[in-house]
């Protein structure tokens, strides 16, 4: 064997050693399965050890027949919050914490695909960086190059899904991460079988999404005729914005939001404005949802405290939370998943040390607009309770976007069925770019609506449009 060929073969071998490594036994409190789950590191930058960073990953094979279903990527946005804590334990996947052990999912992905969740960038949850001064340097690009060195080493570690039908998901923040990853992979040298991307809830545009919210809040009752007059006439929430990364406030909004906080009040989500909240909890916002740029550390302290929110429902448990934060610090838990504190005293759902907000403005509608141009479908969709980056403003960029795209309408807008009931609304352009909306659902909708994410899943995996009736 040539010395070339030789050192491949080692390599490879040496990779799906360490995934064999990864595989987890069993995690502590966890029900009976059927399936294989792994979870590690990767590390996507190894050029010297006090500069090597490693992103951690929970992999979770499908429930049945994983060889013929296909590999599904989710990204949680922020940025900085986990999509283990969130994504795989709050929203969709196989366990739920319920205070002292795991409880089975009814409505996990893994029962439609093989499901790889992502801590990213280095910073979140369990993933780390050796070098502090990373954290300061963060932006897109930087992500974007990360994770796809981690799925190009995941894939040697995990070969047989090289070929498999592939897919990258991911909500709110991930509206930038998505796109910036399909597009890195599209113009690369990495051949996969991608099949599509979905992105919920997503930022995309700066301004039409941060915007959006305050006729949400007006058209659902929750502000006066008069306060949503001062947004219009005075202080926008993307001027809000703004000031608040800048943590230079004008007497403009600071008045105007004033009266907003009044009139919203402290018991009303805002990323699920029908939501019950959760009583039993003394601590500040949720985590996942009071960090994101939305209302993160760069408000000021009274500003912050004026729109502070309690915990957000989630199904039948809204301290899921709670449960699911404790879980993951459990060092018993740590152990079964293979995972360390780097830098940290404690696993949190979203880690204040990724604050970078220089590319929050950065358009990435476009890049979605270069992805349906180079012929992957993708699907657009939105929990329609979330004021926070609300439908409305997503369905309009997504028009807006089909409009540029010379792409006709193929599925007129329409009401679409998960069983009996409405699931949402949706409209299809050109057979390749989709909206939809998940009626009653969150800015997490398989947290909020589970029945109603799954079936929006299953039509992106099947390439259809969703069921009628």
């Amino acid at each position: 064997m040539k010395s070339g060929k030789w050192v491949g073969f080692v390599t490879l071998l040496l990779h799906v050693c360490f995934s064999r490594a990864d595989k987890i036994v069993a995690l502590p409190g966890q029900p009976k399965v059927s399936f294989q789950h792994f979870s590690g590191y990767v590390t996507v930058h190894d050029e010297k050890p006090h500069r090597q960073r490693a992103l951690f990953y929970y992999f979770v094979e499908a429930e049945t027949m994983p060889a013929s279903k296909p590999l599904v990527l989710w990204l949680n946005g922020g940025p900085g919050c986990s999509s283990v804590g969130a994504g795989a334990f709050i929203e969709h996947g196989p366990f739920k914490p319920n205070g002292k052990t795991l409880t089975k999912n009814a409505h996990s992905w893994n029962k439609e695909a093989n499901m790889l969740y992502l801590e990213s960038p280095a910073g979140v949850g369990f993933s780390y960086s050796a070098n502090n001064s990373f954290y300061t340097d963060l932006n897109d690009e930087v992500v974007a190059r990360d994770n796809f060195v981690f799925l190009e080493r995941w894939l040697l570690m995990f070969p047989q899904y090289k070929n498999r039908d592939f897919y990258i998901t991911g909500e709110s923040y991930a509206g930038h991460y998505v796109p910036q990853l399909t597009l890195h992979i599209i113009h690369s040298n990495l051949k996969l079988n991608l099949k599509g991307i979905a992105i919920g809830n997503p930022l995309l545009e700066f301004v039409t999404d941060m915007n959006s919210a305050d006729q949400y809040y007006w058209s659902h009752g929750l502000i006066s005729d008069s306060a949503y007059e001062l947004l219009l006439s005075f202080c926008n929430s993307s001027r809000l914005m703004r000031e608040a990364l800048t943590q230079s406030f004008s007497s403009d909004c600071l008045s105007v939001y004033s009266e907003v906080a009044e009139e919203l009040g402290k018991s009303v989500d805002k990323y699920d404005v029908i939501a019950d909240v959760c009583l039993s909890s003394g601590q500040s916002p949720m985590a996942i949802f009071s960090h994101p740029m939305f209302l993160g550390p760069q408000f000021s302290s009274s500003l912050h405290s004026q729109f502070s929110q309690q915990q957000v429902k989630v199904e039948a448990d809204p301290c899921i939370e709670d449960k699911t934060t404790k879980y993951l610090n459990r060092k018993d838990v740590q152990k079964a998943l293979h995972a360390k504190l780097v830098g940290i005293t404690s696993w949190n759902l979203c880690n204040k040390i990724v604050q970078y907000m220089d590319d929050l403005e950065t358009p990435t509608i476009y890049t979605v607009g270069k992805i349906v141009k180079s012929g992957i479908p993708v699907m657009v969709y939105s929990g329609d309770q979330d004021s926070v980056i609300p439908f409305t403003g997503t369905r309009n960029l997504v028009y807006k976007l089909a409009k540029a795209l010379g792409l006709k309408t193929t599925v007129p807008y329409r009401p679409w069925f998960e069983g009996k009931q409405v699931g949402g609304w949706t409209q299809v352009y050109g057979d390749i770019l989709s909206f939809a909306t998940i009626r009653g659902a969150s800015h997490t909708a398989p947290a909020s609506q589970p029945e109603r994410s799954m079936a929006l899943f299953k039509a992106v995996l099947s390439g259809k449009p969703l069921p009628e009736a």
